[in-house]
């Protein structure tokens, strides 16, 4: 059965290239952004982990733990790691989990037959810090990721979070943001004190702290 948002992200104990973890445990109180490759030294694989290493201090503000998972071992995920180092220009230093026997991909629904039936699509599943699916997305392996959308993203969860708000299409950090239809006008004046506009009686806007 496929995994999906507000469930409880399984966990498992695994080897990765920063030793062995329990993944409840390494998220700890922070959000986790698990992200799923097809192996090791193939091309869109190395520019996505780059750019994950690159964006180390975007994550890091977010309070956001990147991992990613590749169906091969944690030699083979050393070996490569000096590759995206040397043709990313970075210095990749999260873990990337060891699955080989594939277990994991294949509790987390990232082995699609149609696309290859023992290597991983590329899955993303953000998690917050109580363990629970925010988010889902899957691209196939021959699309790399859009990590300004995946940076969004993690802003607008937690934004809402924060606010009791949602996001309207294309939102970015500072846009305006919506009120939820299930919050009154009365509770919004009290809530939102900096004033709202409304368009329609469900589509009101607010502004909130970044």
């Amino acid at each position: 059965m496929a995994l999906r948002i507000g469930d409880i992200a399984p966990n498992f104990q695994v080897d990765t290239t920063a030793g062995n973890i329990n993944f409840h445990d390494w998220i700890g109180g922070s959000w986790c952004f698990f992200f799923s490759h097809p192996a090791d030294f193939t091309p869109v694989c190395t520019t996505e982990m780059g750019r994950t290493a690159q964006l180390a201090g975007e994550f890091t503000k977010r309070n956001t733990k990147p991992l990613g998972l590749s169906t091969d071992g944690v030699q083979e995920h050393l070996e490569w790691i000096k590759d995206v180092d040397d043709t990313q220009n970075t210095v990749l230093e999260f873990p990337i989990v060891a699955d080989a026997d594939r277990k994991i991909a294949k509790l987390y629904d990232m082995i699609h037959d149609n696309e290859s039936s023992n290597a991983a699509v590329r899955s993303v599943f953000i998690i917050d810090p109580d363990k629970k699916i925010r988010l889902t997305m899957t691209y196939p392996m021959s699309v790399g990721r859009n990590f300004d959308e995946i940076l969004r993203v993690i802003d607008a969860l937690q934004t809402g979070d924060k606010n009791g708000i949602a996001t309207p299409a294309d939102w970015q950090l500072g846009d305006d943001v919506i009120i939820p239809p299930s919050v009154s006008n009365e509770d919004a004046e009290k809530k939102f004190p900096q004033g709202f506009r409304q368009i329609r009686p469900y589509l009101r806007y607010t502004s909130v702290a970044s």
